[in-house]
């Protein structure tokens, strides 16, 4: 995909902000559209479908978290990236926008050509995105990557974003041993700094959802990931 068909949605209530982030981002040559409050950028968002939104978290009228969850719950933007970029660095405020279905978290102040190089890395997901088979049948689970839909015996699963990119991850090569790197990077991507903890989490609740063993079908023998 081509950057003059990339759409992204900046998302702030500071001026100073929307200029200079956008005018780094436009001078790359992605379509730019503003907002400066969650309310109106849902709105934006359902109205152009971006590839990529950019939020503030505190914001007023809706903050960030808020409005990350409402377009979460919108199907035709299931395949939207949201990175948080604010000025809360405090790490329950992480939580809560991972929590929301977020795909990054970052921390203002930041160097414009880092959040470039920062914006490059989660628009790359878009070409594996593309390049990913869009319906996956393992045993009784069908993944839906292109609607985001986990269907187990017929019967639908709502996973949060996280959950099911590593499912449909783990799905997609069964039997193959994993090893954490390889996880971080294609699930939360090579910029995020997750905690050491943070996949054991997510297999967890993964079992807990789908039961050992389907889990254990996806990943056939050799469900287990490598350090």
């Amino acid at each position: 995909m081509k950057k003059k068909d990339i759409k992204i949605l900046l998302v702030d209530d500071e001026p100073d902000i929307l200029e200079i982030v956008g005018y780094n981002l436009s001078s790359e040559g992605y379509q730019l559209t503003t907002a400066n409050n969650g309310i109106d950028a849902i709105a934006k968002a359902k109205k152009i479908k971006p590839h990529l939104i950019i939020m503030d978290v505190m914001m007023p009228e809706m903050d960030g978290i808020e409005a990350c969850e409402n377009i979460r719950k919108d199907s035709n933007l299931a395949n939207t990236i949201i990175t948080f970029l604010t000025a809360r660095g405090e790490d329950y405020s992480q939580v809560a926008g991972f929590d929301a279905g977020a795909d990054d978290y970052i921390t203002k102040p930041i160097k414009p050509k880092v959040l470039v190089s920062k914006v490059k890395a989660l628009l790359r997901r878009l070409k594996e995105d593309d390049e990913n088979e869009q319906i996956v049948t393992v045993g009784d689970i069908v993944i839906n990557r292109e609607e985001y839909k986990i269907v187990k015996d017929g019967t639908e699963i709502i996973l949060p974003r996280k959950e099911f990119e590593l499912l449909s991850l783990l799905a997609s090569r069964p039997g193959k041993v994993f090893k954490r790197e390889e996880i971080l990077d294609k699930v939360w991507g090579n910029e995020v700094i997750v905690g050491g903890r943070t996949i054991d989490v997510h297999i967890r609740k993964l079992r807990e959802k789908i039961g050992e063993n389907q889990f254990k079908t996806v990943k056939g023998v050799g469900y287990k990931y490598v350090q």
